[in-house]
């Protein structure tokens, strides 16, 4: 078979060890080293020291990123390649080591690399997607807030549309801070909440227990913390897409895309899609947008 490339590392990368093997027109050389950052230096210093142009890896959990960060340093080529891709290319897998597979395959240019983003981008990701996980999380502080509620027969959310609203939110610290009295806890209700406050001193009319209010001070507060640590993560991200205010505007213009779901969408595809996904059909498939086609005797 052709060789496209002559000097190539294929790794087998896992937790606390990486299998590296370089193939060059001298012959083939393995070695095995720990993940720890001093030893990957050592593995990039051992893989300039043979010429290698270019370094293929499975996309293995998050353990790939540690060696994509230094190889971007030093400015070579490198592929991160989907384990099915590797196993659908027909040869002796189950024979050879995994490292000296990955080699082989990336010597005859038999591998296609999956998207990996810039550093840039791939920060800007790890905010993005942070961010998400935080905005989640309050969700459910939400809805456990309901749960105590509910616990304790306070009807409050079948007469506010927010639990989390301005007059809501005051009316949950009164009753975690020991009110009992609804006509006074109803007296919270602010502007149009005002026209409801019989239906309001109803709704607060319960049985609330110790463990509860401390369970509703605990959740208020967490609620605050992550409310800060959320709008943190706005500012920061707002700052890192500044230059590409415009291409957030145009996302922003389409119906039911708001500026934080355009922001997580630029940080997943990047500005460039034509040249990463080369058509509108290749993005849906990467974005598991497209249903699966499974057809036999014509049914």
């Amino acid at each position: 078979m052709e060789v496209i490339i002559e000097r190539v590392c294929g790794m087998d990368v896992h937790k606390d060890n990486i299998t590296a093997c370089i193939m060059t027109p001298e012959g083939k050389e393995i070695q095995t080293f720990s993940t720890k950052t001093v030893f990957l230096i050592q593995l990039m210093d051992w893989i300039k020291s043979h010429g290698c142009t270019h370094v293929a890896m499975e996309s293995t959990g998050v353990f790939w990123k540690p060696i994509v960060n230094l190889i971007e340093a030093e400015e070579m080529e490198f592929l991160v390649v989907n384990a099915q891709h590797m196993k659908a290319v027909p040869g002796r897998k189950t024979d050879v080591k995994d490292a000296e597979w990955i080699a082989q395959l990336l010597r005859h240019g038999l591998l296609k690399a999956s998207f990996i983003p810039d550093r840039n981008q791939r920060e800007l990701r790890e905010l993005v997607r942070y961010r998400r996980s935080i905005i989640e999380e309050r969700a459910r502080q939400h809805n456990r807030i309901q749960k105590v509620l509910e616990g304790a027969n306070i009807k409050l959310g079948s007469v506010v549309s927010d639990i989390m609203g301005v007059s809501s939110k005051d009316m949950l610290q009164a009753i975690a801070n020991g009110e009992d009295d609804p006509e006074k806890l109803a007296n919270f209700a602010r502007r149009s909440m005002k026209k409801k406050k019989d239906d309001l001193i109803l709704a607060l009319n319960g049985y609330v227990n110790p463990h509860q209010r401390m369970m509703l001070k605990t959740i208020l507060t967490h609620i605050d913390f992550l409310t800060e640590q959320i709008e943190k993560l706005d500012q920061e991200v707002a700052q890192r897409v500044s230059v590409y205010q415009e291409s957030i505007e145009r996302l922003d213009s389409i119906p039911g895309i708001a500026t934080r779901m355009a922001e997580q969408i630029l940080a997943e595809i990047g500005t460039d899609v034509e040249k990463q996904f080369e058509s509108a059909a290749r993005l849906c498939s990467w974005a598991a947008l497209v249903p699966g086609h499974n057809e036999s005797a014509g049914k």
